[in-house]
């Protein structure tokens, strides 16, 4: 898995280029330079600070998220496991995260079964993070409601299937013969490990604090906004952050490229901010969470494969 890392990572910044081009040539290149120019570098910091804030939080999450499962490793290799993870966040819907099970396997030999449920509940957690955070905007503004509301009914809908038991075993049981008892057992592990972190107990503070994290973010958008001196709510910037985000999210494509920018760009348009300077917030604040994610995990995966796996070795 590490040693596709790169192949990944090369096909996100190449289709990312594509995308950036395709935004230069629609905002005017010369325009678009100059508003770059315009931007006040100094508030790149409380932005990136932000984004570190959302990804402390979602650690939080993610220990939290350990503990109910039984799997004890020290906070310090947790964390680099966590922050390696985001390399991952260029894959389509975040999922490439399961990366974080690939590590904890080699070092502590954790079932990937057991430990990559933490993933998907990870996901499911942050698309009604930002639901929540998107609906309140959808109904203050009125827009795109029924797209947000269908889609936290999907995912409630979803929760309330997985959960019961009885329907899972009864499937189960039925194709067990077909797969074979090996991947059986590992389907079973996966599935109890996923039954424990949909809890109610388990999944409403996860919720609590994927909102939480997530707001970091809108604020740090918001913060990039003012920066140009436009006078924009805070209401509507968390609800076109968490709307484009939930937009590329559920594209699946990597990283939401594309979908992201694209469903940013034109709702700050719709908004009376000029194609030029509402195209260069954009291009700020994905350098500033996505981007700034995948520079975090290189350089996390780079320590934890040279202090803690080859300690191990």
């Amino acid at each position: 898995m590490i040693k596709n890392l790169h192949q990944k990572v090369i096909i996100s910044v190449l289709v990312c280029t594509l995308v950036l081009a395709f935004l230069a040539i629609y905002a005017d290149l010369e325009k678009l330079v100059l508003s770059l120019k315009n931007f006040k570098w100094i508030f790149l910091i409380p932005v990136l600070t932000l984004s570190l804030l959302n990804y402390i939080f979602r650690f939080f999450r993610w220990e939290f998220y350990l503990r109910k499962l039984g799997i004890k490793i020290s906070t310090t290799k947790s964390f680099l496991i966590f922050i390696s993870g985001l390399t991952m966040s260029i894959t389509p819907g975040k999922f490439g995260e399961t990366l974080k099970s690939y590590l904890l396997k080699i070092t502590d030999n954790v079932q990937i079964s057991r430990s990559s449920p933490i993933v998907f509940v990870e996901r499911l957690t942050d698309f009604i993070a930002l639901v929540i955070l998107a609906l309140y905007g959808s109904f203050y503004f009125n827009y795109g409601k029924e797209i947000i509301a269908g889609v936290g009914f999907i995912i409630i809908g979803g929760i309330f299937i997985i959960s019961k038991k009885g329907n899972f075993y009864l499937v189960f049981e039925r194709i067990r013969k077909i797969i074979g008892d090996k991947f059986a057992t590992k389907i079973n592990t996966a599935y109890n490990s996923t039954v424990e972190l949909i809890d109610l107990r388990v999944l409403i503070p996860s919720v609590l604090i994927s909102t939480a994290s997530w707001f970091f973010e809108c604020l740090g958008f918001y913060i990039v906004i003012r920066s140009y001196s436009i006078d924009l709510s805070l209401n509507l910037a968390t609800f076109i952050y968490s709307f484009s985000t939930l937009a590329g999210a559920i594209s699946m494509l990597p990283g939401g490229l594309g979908f992201t920018e694209g469903s940013m760009s034109g709702l700050l348009i719709f908004n009376k901010i000029p194609k030029n300077t509402a195209v260069a917030i954009t291009i700020i604040i994905r350098f500033a969470t996505l981007w700034f994610a995948v520079a975090l995990g290189l350089i996390a995966l780079y320590i934890f494969q040279k202090k803690i796996v080859n300690f191990k070795k």
